[in-house]
């Protein structure tokens, strides 16, 4: 039996125990299932793939749960201390009883995917794979074939959300390694405005693998500020599909954040179809062990005056390996856009390994355009500048790869989030109000 036909398989018995539903979604799954069959699991011949083995994946025998069993005591551990419209998934299944949905001001409207296909299945069946077909790759395919669960949030035309919505996903640990492929749609109405934020997060022991697409589409001056919070246990696999489309004036701000996961790998898509748009991508991705974190974006300047600026930090630590693919094309007749893209990375270890390829394609001439990339080392002299100040050499080393993630994490709004990312990045550091002032004095040694 091939790797393929084992999730085909999978497929089969899920679809003998669905009941009745829409001619279009049977429809969706079919050519999610071929589309996946014909392209079978990617292999690093395949260019987009050149460094990342999923090999792991396809061999598995991944089943699917239906059930959301979560201890609460266990999930609030687990959660981020903020106050948030929640939504909450364990291994791909919507739990109630862990979700928080009871305030959600007029014109907001979030749900589980299973819950807006019952309601309206018509509304919901014009975008959902608009954005993201499943020719995109063969996990969005197979992701159409098993879509039956995720979220759905819809903003109306100048609605301003001022708590983050969250849609929060706990992987558990259990005797079979599971499966789930969230389908995730957002929909914001013309100069609409929120926070979303997307935690992956689980018990330690888990191995499961997650197979996410998200289809996020932004009317005009609609704004969207995405943290995507990735501390899943080094165990899960962890593949996302994102894909942005962009009217006129409107303003996508991502902060794609990876922490856990033993394989992951991020497809971040954005399409600037309107003048004005503009998307900021802020990515920080931090290795240890043998973590392997692949992140891939792409941005399309289809129009005219749109803007977009990107700036991916790594950090590395024994055996990780990171890789980085960032690309921007302008399209023919795409005059006066402003396009800049960065990756910087930090290796803490001899044996830690990164891949980086920044692209531009440029079919226009009236443009301001800039891409780089660079890889370092924490500078010795700085450890031990910091350490002539008392600071102990874990401390001072910690304290130097938080001021290189600096640039990016000084973005980030939400205290919960950044104080995530700083204990895994840098451990146990001195209590908040001193520590900006070490980071600085850390930051002007990484300068010098």
């Amino acid at each position: 039996m091939s790797d393929e036909q084992r999730f085909l398989d999978r497929l089969a018995e899920r679809n003998a125990q669905r009941g009745d539903e829409p001619t279009w979604i049977a429809a969706r799954r079919q050519a999610g299932a071929a589309r996946f069959e014909a392209l079978g699991f990617p292999h690093r011949r395949v260019e987009e793939w050149k460094y990342t083995d999923v090999r792991d994946i396809a061999r598995n025998d991944f089943v699917l749960t239906e059930n959301a069993d979560f201890s609460p005591a266990a999930a609030a551990a687990l959660t981020l201390p903020l106050d948030a419209h929640r939504l909450t998934f364990v291994d791909g299944v919507f739990a109630p009883a862990l979700s928080d949905l009871g305030s959600l001001p007029e014109g907001v409207q979030v749900l589980p995917l299973s819950r807006a296909l019952e309601e309206n299945h018509e509304a919901v069946g014009g975008p959902l794979g608009r954005l993201t077909g499943v020719d995109f790759s063969s996990f969005a395919a197979l992701n159409t074939a098993f879509m039956e669960e995720g979220a759905v949030v819809r903003l109306a035309p100048r609605t301003v959300v001022d708590k983050p919505i969250v849609l929060q996903f706990l992987s558990r640990a259990g005797e079979q390694d599971v499966m789930s492929h969230p389908r995730i749609l957002v929909e914001a109405g013309g100069r609409s405005e929120a926070t979303l934020i997307e935690h992956h997060v689980g018990e330690a022991e888990a191995a499961n693998f997650t197979n996410l697409v998200e289809e996020i589409i932004l009317e005009r001056g609609a704004i969207l500020t995405h943290y995507k919070l990735q501390e899943a246990p080094l165990k899960d696999r962890h593949i996302a599909s994102i894909h942005v489309e962009q009217a006129r004036d409107s303003r996508y701000v991502s902060f794609n954040l990876n922490l856990g996961g033993g394989l992951v790998r991020n497809d971040l898509v954005s399409e600037l179809n309107g003048e004005g748009a503009e998307a900021i991508y802020n990515g920080l991705f931090y290795g240890q062990g043998r973590q392997h974190v692949d992140n891939h974006t792409l941005v399309n300047h289809n129009a005219p005056r749109t803007f977009s600026r990107e700036n991916y930090k790594g950090i590395l630590d024994d055996r990780a390996h990171g890789v980085f693919n960032g690309k921007v094309i302008v399209k023919r007749d795409s005059q006066q856009i402003e396009a800049d893209q960065s990756n910087a990375n930090l290796l803490l270890s001899d044996r830690a390994e990164i891949d980086t390829k920044p692209e531009l394609e440029i079919y226009a001439d009236d443009v301001k355009c800039a891409h780089g990339a660079t890889t370092g080392q924490l500078d010795e002299e700085a450890v031990y500048a910091l350490r002539t100040r008392g600071i102990d050499e874990q401390t001072a080393r910690g304290l130097l790869t938080l001021a290189f993630a600096g640039e990016v994490m000084e973005l980030v709004d939400l205290d919960a989030v950044s104080e995530r990312v700083e204990l895994a990045v840098a451990g146990k550091l001195p209590e908040r109000f001193n520590l900006a002032g070490l980071v600085e004095t850390a930051s002007a040694f990484n300068e010098e």
